[in-house]
């Protein structure tokens, strides 16, 4: 009679690891406590944050003779960000720590099932262990940034936040004038205040002096997101300039060939065409302070582009294409099961603001690098199609021209045909 894979011993390896999985909530915390000589996983609650509550679980668990001489720690990526993982590695760099991500862990395909924050703990503990015993699909971790890497990103991010804000409080303020059948143009641009004093309705009175109080209040919240947008745009103009500044001195140091950014200086592209070879990667540059004024020089890409790269993108290492596509939510998902065998599109599973902005810059690059062999390529594929793959050809290209800027920025690979600005 087979054995229940339940009652199954630990492997040495596991006898002399603890598995610890954290369910975190705004409301309470659940630990699981996975023992390392039986098959059985230890539930213990505590208040949100109580990271001494944390440690004194663990060290419980660790005590007495033939202890666990290792701990293994994760909990999901979210909300919480990576202040624990990092409160860890500074007061208990003795607990390794793993993020995974939440979407990577196993689920019952029921209609209805049963999840409670101990089952998730449960189910997080028994996954670290296949995880650790070499099972990757088990559960996906996560890349935990350091500070600076976090950092960089609020710049852009921000920027987009105002943005939006900015045409939110504008269309409010128009959306109101409106409905009094008044036009008196961009409510963002200066002098649009003054305007408002002598402004009549369409059927010849004043404004009603409630509307009139409401739109001023929209506009003061209006005139300072314009300011603070004014303010992130001089701080994004500092970091262009301090990455050019970094690739003017890489270049008057006379870097060799092989760095990136005296690559990005060459008209020619590379040996094979900008192309590498299969299941090649390029090595990463080792200064990336460069990065955003080599990206720059492209033409067709602007400087919040070569940022957004740089800060969001090009901060990591990635071991091939998919890896990269994924980031983006670009990458493929096919499905195939049966007789069925047809493509649902891209993941859409990455980074949503990267992935909007790769197609704005997809659409650019046609413009601007109408010769290069990406842009080529485009035209071929939606001449060859009907009207309708222009939309899917848009978004293959922008995973093209991702990888090209993946292998020039880190490479120095010029993609092929395009030509680069000495402004």
């Amino acid at each position: 009679m087979s054995k229940d894979l339940n009652d199954v011993a630990p492997s040495k390896g596991e006898a002399s690891t603890l598995y610890v999985a954290l369910e975190v909530s705004a409301s309470s915390w659940v630990v699981g406590i996975g023992d390392p000589e039986l098959d059985k996983i230890g539930m213990h609650k505590l208040a949100p944050a109580d990271t001494g509550g944390i440690l004194e679980k663990i060290g419980k668990a660790c005590a007495g003779e033939g202890g666990p001489s290792r701990v293994l720690l994760t909990y999901e990526a979210g909300y919480e960000g990576f202040w624990l993982a990092r409160w860890l590695g500074e007061h208990a760099p003795e607990i390794d720590v793993v993020v995974c991500d939440p979407a990577s862990l196993e689920v019952v395909r029921r209609k209805r099932r049963a999840k409670t924050d101990r089952i998730d703990a449960r189910k997080m503990v028994r996954a670290l262990r296949a995880w650790d015993g070499g099972d990757r699909d088990a559960m996906s971790p996560v890349r935990i940034p350091t500070v600076e890497e976090e950092d960089a990103k609020r710049l852009l991010r921000r920027r987009e936040r105002l943005v939006k804000e900015r045409l939110r409080l504008a269309n409010a303020i128009a959306g109101l004038l409106r409905l009094h059948g008044v036009s008196a143009g961009n409510p963002a641009k200066s002098g649009f205040r003054a305007r408002l004093d002598g402004l009549e309705t369409a059927y010849g009175r004043e404004l009603p002096p409630v509307l009139l109080a409401e739109i001023h209040g929209i506009l003061d919240r209006l005139e300072l997101a314009v300011a603070e947008l004014k303010t992130v745009e001089a701080e994004k103009a500092a970091a262009l300039k301090a990455s050019k500044a970094a690739l003017d001195s890489l270049q008057d140091g006379g870097a060799d060939d092989a760095d990136p950014a005296q690559g990005a200086l060459d008209d020619r592209p590379g040996k094979d065409g900008g192309r590498e070879a299969a299941g090649t990667a390029p090595k990463p540059a080792p200064d990336r302070a460069h990065c955003a004024a080599a990206l720059v020089r492209l033409r067709g890409i602007g400087p919040n582009d070569a940022l957004l790269l740089d800060t969001e993108l090009f901060c990591r290492d990635f071991r091939n294409r998919r890896e990269l596509a994924s980031l983006a939510g670009l990458a493929p998902v096919p499905f195939a099961s049966g007789g069925i065998d047809h493509d649902q599109g891209i993941s859409k599973a990455g980074n949503t603001m990267l992935r909007k902005h790769l197609v704005q810059m997809a659409w650019r690059w046609l413009q601007h690098q109408p010769n290069s062999a990406l842009s080529k390529w485009y035209k071929d594929y939606v001449s060859a199609r009907d009207g309708r793959s222009r939309k899917r050809g848009i978004v293959a290209l922008a995973r093209k021209l991702l990888v090209a800027l993946w292998r020039y920025a880190t490479a120095g690979l010029v993609p092929e045909g395009a030509v680069l600005s000495r402004t």
